[in-house]
């Protein structure tokens, strides 16, 4: 079988000395999936693009028939502005969505771009930050699909939230402060608010960076870091993506294994 091709759509750049390691958020997802798929050789299994949407939004996305999913990353930016470069993202998903053939994944704010293409509200939320580890509890439809898992830890660092949930969406995953922490298209689109590739080293740089600038007060920084020690599913989150671009979600399957 082929390797799928895999477009990470980069919306931002990671921190400092994540960005000096792994060299972009194309580098961070690498190391993600290369662990997610071990032993086996990632490249027997994906083949991985990078694409700067923000820096060149005009040139950088690839062609969809050339490829079999695309990936959003984080950002730091916010999903629901109409920044030019956000909109041609939008536009882009759009068409990404509809394509007979390509999936699409997205990460925390590739979850919410997903999401508002498909209608939904993006907004900025009354309840503050959720940061560094975080148990979010999975529906019956997440457990279904995240096989032995009751609830899901996983790196957070967002404020903004999308408001209900897609038409013809299932959803996957919700915490007190954020309903919608992902949702499964079947066919189309899996997406989860939180960070699967972020690792302890990430979260701690960010923590830091955003406590030093005052975004973080003493106690949102210093609960997250204290849970930046616990364990995170980040990489079985990931082994679903897996599964999911390999077509274990689609509906027309589970048709088909029923007849």
């Amino acid at each position: 079988m082929a390797p799928i091709r895999l477009a990470i759509l980069e919306t931002d750049t990671p921190v400092p000395k994540a960005n000096e390691k792994y060299k972009g958020y194309l580098g961070v997802f690498t190391h993600l999936f290369r662990r997610a798929v071990a032993p086996e050789p990632l490249e027997s299994v994906l083949t991985v693009t990078g694409h700067d949407v923000v820096a060149f939004p005009s040139t950088a996305y690839p062609d969809l028939d050339s490829i079999d999913a695309v990936l959003i990353t984080g950002s730091k930016y916010n999903s629901f502005d109409n920044d030019d470069w956000i909109l041609t993202l939008v536009e882009f998903t759009r068409k990404a969505l509809i394509h007979p053939r390509v999936k699409v994944i997205g990460v925390c704010f590739g979850h919410q771009i997903v999401a508002r293409t498909m209608g939904c509200l993006v907004q900025r939320s009354d309840k503050g930050w959720e940061v560094s580890v975080t148990d979010t509890a999975l529906t019956d439809k997440g457990k279904e699909i995240f096989g032995d898992h009751e609830s899901l830890k996983i790196q957070q660092m967002h404020r903004d939230q999308v408001y209900g949930i897609p038409a013809g969406a299932q959803l996957l995953a919700s915490t007190e402060k954020c309903p919608n922490h992902g949702f499964l298209v079947p066919n189309r689109a899996i997406t989860i608010q939180g960070h699967p590739e972020f690792t302890s080293d990430i979260m701690s740089e960010l923590l830091s960076l955003r406590h030093e600038i005052g975004v973080f007060a003493d106690d949102v920084f210093e609960s997250g870091m204290q849970r930046n020690s616990d364990h995170h599913d980040g990489v079985d989150v990931t082994k679903v993506f897996i599964r999911f671009l390999r077509g274990e979600f689609d509906e027309k399957k589970d048709k088909d294994a029923q007849n």
